[in-house]
């Protein structure tokens, strides 16, 4: 299979590969209502220097409904997110 004769599907899963060997994620994004948006969504780990200044731009909201928790696969990927120096906030009001 030649180059040109290559699946997209094939190009994004070696994309995302690459991703995760940086130690970074690539989430696919789709956004409901809204065509033509870019296929991925890539993080990388944020450097320590600037962390607080980026999350003053750029932060993950998970709502839920009043006294809800996230459920436990939420909560692992809130704590992903943390870990690579995201900021990730939990809004139930």
């Amino acid at each position: 299979m030649g180059f040109a004769d290559m699946k997209e599907s094939v190009v994004e899963s070696k994309f995302v590969q690459k991703i995760k060997e940086l130690g970074g994620r690539a989430y696919k994004f789709v956004s409901p209502g809204r065509r033509n948006v870019p296929d991925r969504l890539v993080l990388l780990p944020l450097p320590s220097r600037i962390r607080s200044v980026i999350a003053k731009y750029m932060w993950f909201a998970e709502i839920k409904a009043p006294g809800k928790k996230p459920r436990p696969g939420q909560e692992r990927e809130i704590e992903r997110l943390r870990n690579m120096g995201y900021k990730v906030e939990v809004v139930d009001e």
